[in-house]
């Protein structure tokens, strides 16, 4: 290979690296975090409320971490870590010093509390001049001026006390800032005013029509979003003249839908495909509407050619959401290890039918419905086979309760909880049913004590004599 080849190769490299972005470094150092983890993820899209892993910062033994990523556009970020969620909008190009609050894990109490919900805050940086130390300064100022008018403005709705609180944001921030924070200022004070004065949605949605795809992924805008379109099908089909809206969701008249939300709120273009996507993700999860056609609306070339990137990927990311775990779907394999340290994998065998059960060990209500697998294993040990995938919790008090307690079932420890994040497990039991090919029966399978023998047993019945008489034929 010549010189002026190989120059070229490294040459066209170059650009494309470049091409994905600028670098932006992000580092902290804080010796309570020695030896931890605190692992940033971005929102996929603005509907499905699927998030993606954007980096992570590991401290090593001193507290101190760093890392790089590649970025052609500020990009919202945000961490769950102990008791918190803080939030991080990164700039292309900067170098960000992040300050850390004390180190609180969560209570025992806390991990146990399916409601829990963390302290949500923005992230100060040394600098103390960035981005994020703007908007955090932002939000402290506008729940100062929102605590000191409180009863007049949500009590009296008094538009003299709004007013006073937007000129207060006005004196605290005089000089314009950049895009991304005056975006923020402004569609956190049209979600203030439009909870004071109880506005309709139709009344400000207007507002998103200028707003770039670049910042749909932020949480202001979300936030906005949610709450101006958040099950608005349902409430359109249920209003006078909703008939309309019913029957274009049946006929899958996606034109007829966007001229629903043109008319009603003042939207087109790649505004009206996201609201119409949110519109059909909600619909879809009501059960009011028939879910094959809000199916093959999200995956009409509509969405998946769309020329918007950002509409195309949220289309792709919720069909993978309501198609995830439905009846008659494959379900992923359970591969961990058992209270003997053997791996052991849910799909290792086609033999019988497998009931999954994700627990947690140290919960009296998940402790009864384990006790109960032994009366499940009298009934259906013939065709039925149970997995219970435990949440990673102290290891002696695992022991000590299978120990006490022969449950007839395959015990797998989620140490990583790699499974329960797969499956989507928000709470405990959790429980799925499972054909001898790995996939899923019922849409709802029941936990143990709460009608799994009746359910299992009477279909368990049919589908046999289902068998047989096709078998016959």
């Amino acid at each position: 290979m010549n010189n002026s080849i190989r120059f070229l190769i490294i040459l066209i490299a170059s650009l494309g690296f470049s091409l994905n972005g600028i670098a932006t470094t992000i580092r902290c150092t804080n010796p309570e975090y020695a030896n931890e983890q605190l692992t940033f993820y971005t929102f996929a899209d603005p509907i499905s409320n699927t998030d993606k892993v954007a980096f992570t910062l590991k401290f090593n033994s001193e507290g101190t971490s760093e890392v790089s990523i590649q970025i052609d556009e500020p990009v919202f970020t945000f961490s769950e870590f102990g008791i918190y969620r803080g939030m991080l909008l990164i700039e292309p190009g900067k170098t960000i010093d992040l300050k850390l609050p004390p180190l609180k894990k969560k209570s025992f109490a806390d991990q146990k509390n399916p409601y829990f919900q963390p302290i949500s805050f923005w992230f100060f940086t040394n600098n103390g001049e960035m981005l994020n130390d703007k908007i955090s300064r932002f939000e402290q100022k506008l729940n100062e001026l929102t605590d000191k008018d409180f009863n007049a403005l949500y009590f009296q709705q008094s538009e003299a006390a709004f007013n006073r609180l937007k000129a207060g944001i006005d004196e605290a921030f005089p000089e314009k800032g950049s895009e991304s924070f005056e975006l923020h200022k402004t569609l956190r004070l049209k979600l203030m005013e439009a909870d004071i004065f109880r506005m309709s949605p139709e009344d400000y949605s207007a507002i998103f029509q200028s707003i770039s795809p670049k910042f749909w992924g932020h949480q202001s805008f979300k936030t906005l979003f949610d709450k101006t379109f958040d099950k608005q099908l349902s409430f359109s089909a249920k209003a006078i003249g909703g008939a309309k809206v019913s029957a274009a969701v049946a006929g899958e008249n996606i034109n007829g839908l966007l001229a629903f939300i043109s008319e009603k709120y003042k939207l087109s273009g790649k505004m009206a495909d996201l609201v119409l996507l949110k519109m059909l993700h909600d619909g879809f999860y009501s059960k009011e509407f028939p879910e094959k056609a809000i199916k093959n609306m999200i995956a009409s070339k509509h969405f998946t050619n769309n020329p918007e990137i950002k509409i195309r990927e949220a289309a792709k990311n919720v069909a993978a959401k309501i198609s995830f775990l439905e009846k008659g779907s494959g379900a992923p394999a359970i591969c961990l290890s058992d209270l003997n340290g053997k791996k052991v994998c849910t799909n290792n065998s086609q033999e019988k039918f497998k009931y999954l059960i994700f627990a947690d060990v140290e919960t009296v209500i998940c402790q009864e419905h384990l006790k109960y697998l032994s009366r499940l294993n009298e009934l259906f040990n013939k065709n039925l086979e149970i997995f219970v995938v435990l949440r990673n919790t102290d290891r002696a008090g695992i022991d000590s309760f299978f120990k006490e307690n022969k449950v007839p079932a395959t015990i797998l420890i989620d140490t990583e909880n790699s499974a329960i994040s797969e499956y989507k497990v928000r709470s405990f039991p959790q429980c799925y049913l499972l054909n001898e090919k790995h996939q899923v029966v019922f849409d709802d399978a029941k936990a143990p004590l709460n009608g799994f023998e009746q359910q299992f047993g009477t279909w368990l019945r049919n589908e046999l004599f289902m068998r047989q008489r096709n078998q016959a034929r």
